[in-house]
């Protein structure tokens, strides 16, 4: 899809997604029927080229981009290997990321946009990553395309000062792309391993960038690499999620976390401390505590408190009242909840009631415990959520 945007311009992307998804659905009857192509990459994007064309004719008559779209896709219809533009951003995606964090675009429509367009996320998998409502998205996602509507179709590479102030917004992008890998809204894969394999790809071509080589991107590596040492041991046998204490630690990735241990000691190079940061040492503490029992839980308490004044969020104080419990004990850990006074939207999740029914439950408050359990269920967004909290929250007879 990225090739086919470049070509034609940004103002386009519904037309681009149209006929990516208009070739996608082909090729499902036609491989059906008629077997894989040799080359099904070269296959879906003709398929969508043509498509595509065939829309631009019907859009008021604009022949000479028409044109010049037709010849110039006509040869490139095969994603390059190593496509790139003024050598300001040598990858495709990466380089649509900074436009679609167009500073004129708000911040939650910039996360939409390139989360749907580029991420291929639904409109459900981005509600549950933002706590907002579809039809909050689709009203975000309308407002970027119009800002989109208005720029130039040759799509101009932004001025090194433009790209640095749009990396935070990339750098967030990609960290929720990696997020829905790791954790994923999909009703039917827990974890989608492809999604932070891409995130990963996409961070570190961003630090390797002059836009992007300074602590903050490698304090979001250093959290990726760490996170992914754990992902072959989240899931059994039949692709459950398990616990963190359920996990064999024999199956972690000694070597993601040697190379997420390595970019976190480069983040520290200067005076920055990011979120990432904290996360980061969070992501650490866990992957190199010799057992679950032996986590300096007081030391990721400490680090949650700092995220909570850098980036402040109920989500924050939630995972340091789970750490508090572990070090302290659950009454330690309900002491710090019952101080937060909580937004509507983190009500509604899962997540605060599955805190709250674990803690409960632990403390002996077994009737309070049971509705929180009822109640985290009820807003569980998947099944391998709701059958993980099932074991966690069941509640003693």
């Amino acid at each position: 899809m990225t090739v086919l945007a470049r070509k034609v311009g940004v103002r386009h992307i519904e037309l681009v997604e149209d006929a990516v998804q208009s070739a996608l659905l082909t090729a499902l009857t036609a491989w059906t029927i008629h077997g894989l192509p040799n080359r099904p990459g070269a296959w879906l994007c003709r398929v969508a080229h043509n498509e595509l064309v065939g829309e631009l004719r019907q859009k008021a008559g604009r022949l000479q981009i028409l044109e010049q779209a037709a010849i110039e896709l006509a040869g490139e219809l095969d994603p390059p290997a190593d496509s790139f533009f003024d050598d300001e951003i040598r990858d495709d995606m990466l380089r649509m990321l900074f436009i679609c964090c167009d500073e004129a675009i708000p911040r939650e429509s910039r996360l939409v946009l390139a989360l749907k367009t580029l991420c291929g996320f639904s409109t459900a998998e981005i509600a549950l990553r933002l706590f907002t409502t579809e039809s909050n998205v689709h009203k975000r996602l309308s407002r970027a395309r119009d800002r989109l509507r208005e720029m130039p179709p040759d799509m101009e590479t932004p001025p090194f000062e433009t790209l640095q102030s749009r990396v935070s917004s990339v750098q967030e992008v990609l960290y929720l792309l990696f997020n829905e890998g790791y954790l994923s809204a999909h009703a039917e894969l827990a974890i989608r391993r492809e999604l932070c394999d891409e995130a990963v790809r996409l961070a570190t071509l961003l630090a390797e960038h002059p836009v992007g080589a300074h602590p903050e991107t490698f304090a979001l590596l250093a959290l990726m690499h760490l996170h992914a040492a754990r992902l072959a041991a989240r899931v059994d046998g039949m692709g459950g999620l398990l616990l963190l204490e359920e996990q064999d630690r024999s199956l972690w990735d000694r070597q993601s976390m040697r190379v997420g241990s390595e970019w976190l000691a480069m983040a520290a190079s200067g005076k920055e401390f990011s979120r990432f940061h904290a996360e980061a040492g969070i992501a650490a503490e866990h992957c190199f505590a010799p057992s679950f029992g032996q986590t300096r839980w007081k030391e990721i308490a400490d680090l949650y408190s700092i995220l909570e004044h850098i980036a402040p969020s109920p989500l924050h104080t939630l995972n340091k009242a789970v750490a508090i419990a572990e070090w302290q004990g659950p009454e330690a850990g309900l002491a710090v909840i019952q101080r937060v006074v909580p937004p509507t939207w983190i009500i509604h999740s899962h997540l605060w009631d599955a805190v709250l029914g674990d803690l409960h439950r632990r403390a002996g408050h077994l009737e309070l415990a049971q509705h929180h359990r009822e109640r985290a269920l009820g807003s569980a967004p998947t099944k391998a959520v709701r059958e993980l909290l099932q074991r966690r929250l069941a509640v003693p007879a």
